[in-house]
């Protein structure tokens, strides 16, 4: 793959030296296109040493006066880290001033943004309407890490390590093994009314939904996601439709569930629910009250049963016996893979970037995943699923 590195000024400039480094050890041509800013902070010298090609600074200091055309012509990813806050503004509101911003106005493949920045400054409303503007055009952005900063501060704001700008980069070789497929995702928490101003729910973020109807849609799905309330960007190229209780879930998930050949039932879904719900706020009084809680319907357990020729995948959130509870709901559900994951841990499971899981299979297998970004657990589970199919089909004589 031919990719374009660009690099914005900033102290992280120098990790992406160790991107570059990465990038042409999986055999892909880089061509570092260099900020002004960026110059003051790691010399030329370092990239064309590290790539084998010229690095390009100065938009009229270049052999041809449209070189920008070509060289955006010429690349199939345009990757940029460190992506600053002044960098990612100019990009979101088309101002070309200098080689990296001219390009970027001129490419046409697919982007990859990796920012870095001080926490103030990335939490700033400009910079997340930026960010946004940024998102909807289908960019891919790897989120910065949280830490000591160069500044001095702590909190959001670190370049994402350079193997994890890598694999994001990486993803964009994967075939478009779903294509002509209809994947339906469900994903996030429920909530169920107790009354018009309160709810049960629980801490699902939604972000492992998230990831995996983004990853189905970059390999070429048309992908339906069915979403309780999160605080998420809608993924690109997905048709999101948002929902609240478990009863308005389910209907969408059978409205839907005609045309899709994969379900993957990743939402945490509320076990109970008030059935009737009064029509004013409850009254905090001196005494106990009591809730009587019935069942919410049981989507999976209703899909196992109508599934059909469909690939269906649940999920199992877990505080203990993993492998033991994911393999029960496997079988209690009729699922064709149950995804396990425990969630007492601080950094996997609810609310994290990343997860750690098990993948019990209708064959018996078991595989293990190590701990990664939730991207890359949804690309490894359809990874999986596909091989799983096809394996089912043979057994099928199909």
């Amino acid at each position: 793959m031919k990719i374009i590195l660009g690099i914005g000024g900033g102290i992280a400039a120098y990790k992406a030296a160790e991107l570059a480094r990465l990038l042409m050890q999986q055999d892909h041509q880089v061509q570092a296109v260099m900020t002004t800013a960026a110059q003051k902070f790691v010399r030329p010298l370092t990239f064309a040493a590290l790539t084998g090609h010229k690095v390009l600074t100065d938009l009229f200091a270049i052999e041809s006066a449209i070189e920008h055309i070509s060289v955006a012509q010429e690349n199939e990813v345009l990757a940029i880290a460190p992506a600053t806050a002044d960098l990612m503004a100019k990009m979101a509101h088309g101002l070309a001033d200098d080689f990296l911003t001219t390009l970027y106005l001129a490419f046409t493949g697919p982007v990859v943004v990796a920012p870095a920045m001080n926490v103030n400054m990335w939490e700033h409303p400009a910079t997340r309407a930026n960010l946004e503007v940024l998102r909807r055009r289908g960019h891919i952005i790897v989120e910065p890490g949280s830490g000591y900063l160069a500044c001095g501060m702590t909190g959001p704001g670190r370049l994402a390590d350079p193997e994890i700008i890598a694999s994001h980069i990486a993803r964009l070789l994967r075939p478009h093994d779903l294509e002509d497929e209809m994947v339906l995702v469900t994903a996030g928490p429920t909530q169920e009314p107790l009354d018009p101003v309160r709810y049960i729910s629980n801490r699902s973020s939604g972000k492992m939904g998230y990831a995996l109807a983004e990853a189905a849609a970059a390999r070429g799905a048309r992908v339906v996601l069915i979403s309780g309330p999160v605080t998420l960007a809608p993924p690109h190229g997905v048709e999101v439709i948002p929902v609240r209780t478990a009863i308005e879930m389910r209907d969408q998930v059978f409205a839907h569930l005609e045309p899709a050949g994969i379900v993957v039932k990743a939402a945490a879904v509320a076990d109970f629910h008030l059935s009737k719900v009064p029509d004013q706020k409850l009254k905090k009084t001196a005494a106990r009250i009591s809730l009587e809680l019935d069942p919410t319907p049981d989507i999976l357990a209703e899909l196992g049963r109508k599934k059909g020729d469909r690939m269906l995948i649940g999920f199992a959130a877990e505080t203990q016996n993993l492998e033991r509870e994911a393999r029960r709901k496997l079988e209690s559900k009729n699922c064709d893979m149950l995804v396990g994951n425990l969630v007492t841990g601080s950094e996997t499971g609810f609310e994290s970037d990343a997860n750690e899981v098990i993948l019990i299979l209708r064959t018996g297998e078991s595989i293990p995943v190590a701990r990664a970004p939730k991207r890359e657990i949804a690309d490894r589970i359809f990874d999986e699923a596909l091989k799983l199919r096809l394996a089912l089909h043979a057994a099928d004589g199909r």
